[in-house]
């Protein structure tokens, strides 16, 4: 037990509300991790899409439990907030190996994480969630476990379908230890408050350009929203134009609005 890490995670939990939704700009690498800091954040968020391409590996469980322990423990050291842990599946085909994963980011810093239910049973994801708390429970920490469904990604049915569905699989999420339901893809004012209304833990929603403000999303009940891979995203997209630029034209405009050397560095100074 570690009682300094359950006062933070403490604080963690108590960020989500709605009257001030937690809003994570998900980070990849200890840099991407303190600039968000340094921008205000109150916790960072790993995103598992951007830890696995800056390591040269496709999104979708293909990351090892070691290399993404590696990356949650290197961030958890640079920043002073809180850190939430994207784990995609749990990093492992059985219980035990869930447990493991969860024991591994809790001895990292972490504390909190989300699981996603991807394409699976949702009777096995219940299972994985259990295995989580369980793990947490025995380390004796506290740990904010934010089950994530696929529903709406998944795109199957009417929208109303949909909802039921989502519904249906928090209610078994939260008897089987979810603090938190995060349901990427639900974007819409009414499908969000249709969800919230009939969620009993904090709901999580995934934004992007175009989406609804963070204030907006509060009024409709939304406790966190999460930028998932979007800036990991962007990032790669400036590389992408900066390489092409300077290969055509030969011109540099692309980086125009880079963070100057000394400002970036210099985060790097305080750094515990």
């Amino acid at each position: 037990m570690n009682p300094e890490q359950n006062r933070i995670a403490a604080h963690f939990r108590s960020l989500h509300t709605s009257r001030k939704p937690l809003a994570l700009s998900n980070a990849w690498d200890v840099a991407s991790a303190l600039i968000t800091e340094a921008a205000g954040a109150p916790a960072v968020a790993t995103t598992s899409a951007g830890v696995a391409w800056s390591l040269g590996l496709p999104d979708g469980d293909r990351l090892d439990r070691e290399r993404a322990v590696a990356v949650i423990a290197g961030i958890v050291n640079a920043v002073k907030v809180p850190v939430t842990a994207d784990i995609e599946g749990g990093y492992s085909e059985t219980l035990e190996g869930i447990a493991r994963t969860v024991t591994d980011v809790l001895d990292a810093g972490a504390v909190g994480i989300n699981m996603e239910d991807g394409s699976r049973d949702p009777a096995e994801f219940c299972a994985r969630i259990s295995a989580a708390r369980e793990a947490a429970r025995h380390a004796g920490q506290d740990l904010f476990i934010n089950a994530r469904t696929d529903v709406f990604l998944a795109g199957a049915g009417t929208v109303e379908q949909q909802i039921a569905e989502v519904l249906a699989r928090a209610e078994k999420y939260v008897a089987a230890g979810a603090d938190g339901i995060f349901v990427p893809g639900a974007s819409d004012a009414n499908t969000v408050a249709a969800l919230t209304a009939g969620i009993s833990v904090p709901v999580n929603v995934m934004v992007g350009s175009g989406s609804l403000s963070v204030g907006e999303l509060g009024r409709l009940g939304v406790a966190r929203v999460s930028l998932g891979s979007s800036i990991a995203q962007a990032a790669y997209a400036v590389v992408k134009r900066a390489a092409e630029e300077l290969n055509t034209t030969g011109t540099y405009s692309a980086v125009s609005e880079a963070i100057d050397y000394g400002s970036l560095n210099g985060l790097f100074a305080g750094s515990k």
